[in-house]
């Protein structure tokens, strides 16, 4: 009964496939290089035993890195581009809005300035601030300029996209820089004239998602997902090439228990994530939500040793989740609480059941997602074996016809949302998805 376990801790389907991902370079949506991992993936299903396996193409608001650049005085600061940042050169007075908090937009004029704000919030804060959320403060308060500043030393500059899903392009140029350039540009430069120049070429293109099924023929059905693309500055190994290998190798341990599967397991890698949760999007306006039972979306997995689910209120969820490390005596950790910000949410959102499937540990969260660190070197095979184990028995477990998964109405989300002092944030950004 527990052979299973033994193939998935000597199986190295994932981690192979995970290797492919990160040497395909350039996998910003829309790129080639997505493309070319979109076909990999869908390769690396097919051989694992999945059925069908498929693209389906979608359209969306190309956007390609130029050059980008800070002039301040008689000098020159290292700066990159955010994804979606308008094609244009502003010049104004650099303002240094520390951490970007809500008030601080509110006490300091910006017209007509650049903004710099931190990518952390301080401890005291009850809530997280996407830096999406910040830049929108900076455009509704006149800046004409955002500059986002990573929190983490090493020199590395964030990056991560700007604009909305109904208007992709942002409105005001953005940049990232890293923390000891955010430290000059306000040691030197706060309160006086600066110039940002982001060159972009923007252009129409496509993406894709990527489909495979195992299991029997029911209406009904799991999602396992994960998003292929990433950003164009680095390999994209943690976000979220881990993710993308995790359900080639969850594909290849359930095509070996199919039997076990009493429910259709439909896996979907999808394309576009990261400038707004597009592939995932679009898929939800095409499907039926009732036959979707439940999502696993993997986003941030073997990053670090312990599973942790964010569980969205859905309560069978999280008791699956008990049931499973208890079971095998390892932790899961859960968090019943939303959690915007990856391609569970689009399904969240509708009252869909989703989970945020990721790894935490003591220690965890040194900064490397969205910088040039995001290699592959800093993950082990271990943990995403480890891993598959526990999750190929949670989807397993999903999948039993007596386990129900009770959906949600949208309307307890969004009292979810309010409740939980994310409501603020997502209207900010234009990201809250019911009438007001």
């Amino acid at each position: 009964m527990t052979a299973w376990i033994g193939s998935i801790f000597e199986s190295d389907i994932g981690w192979n496939h995970l290797e492919s991902l990160v040497d395909v370079g350039n996998r910003m949506a829309g790129s080639e290089g997505e493309r070319e991992a979109a076909e990999l993936t869908r390769d690396a299903l097919a051989d694992a035993g999945a059925r069908d396996a498929r693209l389906e193409p979608f359209e969306i608001q190309g956007w390609t890195r130029g050059d980008s650049a800070i002039t301040a005085g008689d000098t020159t600061q290292d700066c990159i581009a955010l994804p979606r940042s308008p094609d244009d050169r502003v010049t104004g007075p650099l303002v240094d809005l520390g951490y970007g908090l809500p008030a601080d937009f509110e006490a300091t004029d910006i017209e007509g300035a650049i903004v710099m704000v931190r990518s952390d919030v301080p401890d005291y804060y009850d809530r997280y601030l996407h830096r999406r959320e910040k830049y929108y403060h900076a455009v509704e308060n006149g800046a004409v300029g955002f500059v986002y500043r990573n929190h983490v030393e090493g020199c590395l500059p964030p990056t991560g996209s700007v604009g909305t899903d109904a208007d992709p392009i942002g409105e005001i140029p953005a940049v990232g820089v890293s923390s000891e350039v955010g430290a000059r540009l306000a040691r030197r430069f706060d309160g006086e004239s600066i110039t940002l120049a982001v060159e972009a070429d923007i252009h129409p293109t496509e993406s894709q998602n990527v489909h495979a099924e195992l299991g029997p023929d029911t209406d009904e059905r799991v999602l396992v997902t994960s998003h292929v693309d990433a950003h164009d500055i680095a390999e994209g190994a943690m976000d979220n090439g881990a993710g993308t290998a995790m359900v080639v190798e969850l594909a290849n341990a359930l095509a070996a228990r199919e039997d076990d599967l009493e429910t259709r397991v439909e896996f979907v890698a999808f394309g576009a994530e990261e400038v707004g949760l597009v592939g995932s999007s679009r898929y939800v306006e095409d499907a039926d939500a009732d036959t979707i039972k439940t999502v696993v979306n993997n986003d941030g997995v073997v990053n670090d040793r312990t599973l942790e689910l964010v569980t969205h209120g859905f309560d069978a969820l999280a008791d699956t989740a008990d049931e499973i490390a208890e079971r095998y005596d390892h932790p899961i950790g859960t968090v019943p609480t939303l959690g915007p910000h990856s391609d569970h949410w689009p399904f969240v959102v509708a009252g869909i059941p989703g989970c945020y499937v990721r790894s935490v540990s003591e220690g965890s969260g040194r900064g490397w997602g969205h910088t040039f660190a995001d290699t592959i070197e800093k993950l082990e095979p271990r943990n995403l074996r480890e891993q598959a184990i526990l999750l190929t028995a949670y989807v397993v477990a999903l999948a039993r016809e007596d386990v129900t998964v009770a959906h949600r109405e949208p309307n307890a989300i969004a009292a979810d949302l309010e409740a939980q002092d994310l409501a603020e944030g997502m209207k900010v950004t234009g990201d809250w998805p019911y009438d007001e």
